[in-house]
Protein backbone atom coordinates (compact mmCIF):
# COMPACT_ATOMS: atom_id res chain seq x y z
CA UNK A 1 0.00 0.00 0.00
CA UNK A 2 2.96 2.32 0.73
CA UNK A 3 3.89 2.07 -2.68
CA UNK A 4 0.61 2.77 -4.24
CA UNK A 5 0.02 5.55 -1.84
CA UNK A 6 3.40 7.25 -2.74
CA UNK A 7 4.01 6.75 -6.65
CA UNK A 8 1.39 8.89 -6.95
CA UNK A 9 3.11 11.47 -5.52
CA UNK A 10 6.57 11.09 -7.06
CA UNK A 11 3.88 11.65 -10.32
CA UNK A 12 2.89 14.87 -9.25
CA UNK A 13 6.08 16.19 -8.42
CA UNK A 14 7.71 14.30 -11.78
CA UNK A 15 5.12 15.80 -14.12
CA UNK A 16 5.79 19.31 -12.99
CA UNK A 17 9.56 18.62 -13.21
CA UNK A 18 11.26 20.13 -17.01
CA UNK A 19 11.66 17.01 -19.62
CA UNK A 20 15.17 15.90 -19.82
CA UNK A 21 15.99 18.01 -16.31
CA UNK A 22 18.02 16.82 -13.21
CA UNK A 23 14.89 16.55 -11.67
CA UNK A 24 13.36 14.54 -14.07
CA UNK A 25 15.49 11.80 -14.51
CA UNK A 26 16.13 11.24 -10.90
CA UNK A 27 12.02 10.95 -10.54
CA UNK A 28 12.62 8.23 -13.54
CA UNK A 29 15.16 6.21 -11.50
CA UNK A 30 13.16 6.18 -8.01
CA UNK A 31 10.03 5.79 -10.01
CA UNK A 32 11.52 2.65 -11.34
CA UNK A 33 13.10 1.24 -8.45
CA UNK A 34 9.56 1.72 -6.27
CA UNK A 35 7.90 -0.30 -8.92
CA UNK A 36 9.87 -3.03 -9.94
CA UNK A 37 11.86 -3.32 -6.37
CA UNK A 38 8.89 -2.91 -4.02
CA UNK A 39 5.56 -2.29 -4.88
CA UNK A 40 5.37 -5.16 -7.68
CA UNK A 41 7.24 -8.37 -5.62
CA UNK A 42 4.99 -6.76 -2.67
CA UNK A 43 1.58 -7.34 -4.92
CA UNK A 44 2.70 -10.91 -5.72
CA UNK A 45 3.33 -11.75 -2.13
CA UNK A 46 -0.12 -9.98 -1.01
CA UNK A 47 -2.04 -12.14 -3.65
CA UNK A 48 -0.13 -15.26 -3.24
CA UNK A 49 -0.82 -14.93 0.74
CA UNK A 50 -4.51 -13.39 0.54
CA UNK A 51 -5.21 -16.79 -1.67
CA UNK A 52 -3.87 -18.72 0.59
CA UNK A 53 -5.59 -17.53 3.71
CA UNK A 54 -8.73 -17.06 1.71
CA UNK A 55 -8.92 -21.19 1.03
CA UNK A 56 -7.43 -21.81 4.53
CA UNK A 57 -10.25 -19.52 6.69
CA UNK A 58 -13.09 -20.59 3.29
CA UNK A 59 -13.85 -16.88 3.56
CA UNK A 60 -14.36 -17.43 -0.83
CA UNK A 61 -18.06 -18.72 1.04
CA UNK A 62 -18.66 -14.72 2.40
CA UNK A 63 -20.18 -12.18 0.93
CA UNK A 64 -18.31 -9.32 2.64
CA UNK A 65 -14.94 -11.28 1.53
CA UNK A 66 -16.65 -10.90 -2.61
CA UNK A 67 -16.63 -7.40 -2.07
CA UNK A 68 -13.21 -7.35 -1.08
CA UNK A 69 -11.96 -9.10 -3.44
CA UNK A 70 -13.91 -6.94 -5.65
CA UNK A 71 -11.40 -4.03 -4.20
CA UNK A 72 -8.63 -5.78 -4.62
CA UNK A 73 -8.84 -6.48 -7.88
CA UNK A 74 -9.09 -2.25 -8.49
CA UNK A 75 -6.31 -2.28 -6.21
CA UNK A 76 -4.49 -4.10 -8.44
CA UNK A 77 -6.20 -2.01 -11.87
CA UNK A 78 -4.67 1.05 -9.79
CA UNK A 79 -1.23 -0.64 -9.68
CA UNK A 80 -1.53 -1.75 -13.64
CA UNK A 81 -2.31 2.31 -14.25
CA UNK A 82 1.10 3.68 -12.34
CA UNK A 83 3.30 1.14 -14.00
CA UNK A 84 1.79 2.47 -17.32
CA UNK A 85 2.53 5.77 -15.98
CA UNK A 86 6.35 5.01 -15.00
CA UNK A 87 7.06 3.70 -18.82
CA UNK A 88 5.45 7.20 -20.44
CA UNK A 89 7.12 9.12 -17.67
CA UNK A 90 10.43 7.18 -19.16
CA UNK A 91 9.92 7.98 -22.52
CA UNK A 92 9.13 11.64 -21.49
CA UNK A 93 5.56 10.93 -23.06
CA UNK A 94 3.54 11.90 -20.15
CA UNK A 95 0.64 13.89 -21.29
CA UNK A 96 -1.35 13.90 -17.72
CA UNK A 97 -1.14 17.47 -15.44
CA UNK A 98 0.09 17.00 -11.87
CA UNK A 99 -3.32 17.47 -10.46
CA UNK A 100 -4.53 14.47 -12.62
CA UNK A 101 -2.41 12.60 -10.05
CA UNK A 102 -3.42 14.72 -6.96
CA UNK A 103 -6.68 12.92 -7.93
CA UNK A 104 -5.43 9.86 -8.73
CA UNK A 105 -3.36 9.52 -5.42
CA UNK A 106 -6.63 9.63 -3.94
CA UNK A 107 -8.15 6.43 -5.32
CA UNK A 108 -5.95 3.68 -3.26
CA UNK A 109 -6.68 5.16 -0.16
CA UNK A 110 -10.07 5.12 -0.81
CA UNK A 111 -9.96 1.87 -1.65
CA UNK A 112 -8.11 0.79 1.27
CA UNK A 113 -10.47 2.44 3.39
CA UNK A 114 -13.46 0.56 2.21
CA UNK A 115 -10.97 -3.06 2.30
CA UNK A 116 -10.43 -2.05 5.86
CA UNK A 117 -14.12 -1.48 6.91
CA UNK A 118 -15.12 -4.80 5.03
CA UNK A 119 -12.73 -6.69 6.87
CA UNK A 120 -13.71 -5.25 10.36
CA UNK A 121 -17.48 -5.40 9.63
CA UNK A 122 -18.25 -8.23 8.02
CA UNK A 123 -21.45 -6.38 6.99
CA UNK A 124 -22.85 -9.40 4.77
Amino acid sequence: MAGLLYLPRLFVYHADAPKGSDASETFKVMERRLLKAIMTPAMVVSWLAGLWLMMEMGWYKAGWFHAKLALVLALSGVHGLLARHVRLFARDANGKKSRYFRILNEVPTLIMIAVVVLVIVKPF
